[in-house]
């Protein structure tokens, strides 16, 4: 009888020391990921900082663009790639008619954030990117979503 108390009690043992080591790698999972998510949200606050500190002054006008020019240049330096043929957006955002300022425009292409690859002045000239923004400038504005049937069912 001594000697199958002495097996539940070792049983018992065995399985709350499972449990107190399933609960300590809960825990250090939990923290990994807690510690994880604080890192990605200073990351991103820092980054958010650093855009805003590097703007340009709005006040820079756009030079005179080539629509035409600037129509043919969005498809050979494969802008439709990711913002459409009609810059509509896809992969990358809606361009257009509703631009940003051309100095904010101009230092996004030559230093973007994200996946989209820097268009350095060896790549493409500001008179490229002039008629590229010229061109986005004509683009009729999307529909608003009031007049869209499928979204006012």
């Amino acid at each position: 009888m001594k000697n199958m108390l002495a097996g539940r009690r070792a049983e018992k043992t065995a399985s709350q020391g499972m449990g107190a080591t399933r609960l300590l790698a809960f825990s250090v999972v939990r923290f990994i990921s807690l510690a994880a998510m604080a890192v990605t949200l200073l990351l991103v606050c820092f980054r958010v900082e650093a855009q805003k500190a590097g703007k340009p002054s709005p006040s820079v006008s756009a030079p005179a663009g080539n629509t035409e020019a600037g129509k043919k240049l969005f498809t050979t330096y494969g802008c439709y790639e990711c913002h459409g043929r009609a810059a509509h957006g896809g992969v990358g955002p809606r361009l257009g008619p509703d631009a940003i300022p051309f100095a904010a425009f101009l230092q996004y292409v030559r230093h973007p954030a994200g996946t989209m690859p820097p268009y350095t002045a060896k790549v493409a000239s500001d008179q490229d990117l002039a008629d590229i923004y010229a061109f986005l400038k004509t683009l009729p504005p999307p529909p608003q979503a009031k007049n869209i049937p499928l979204l006012n069912q």
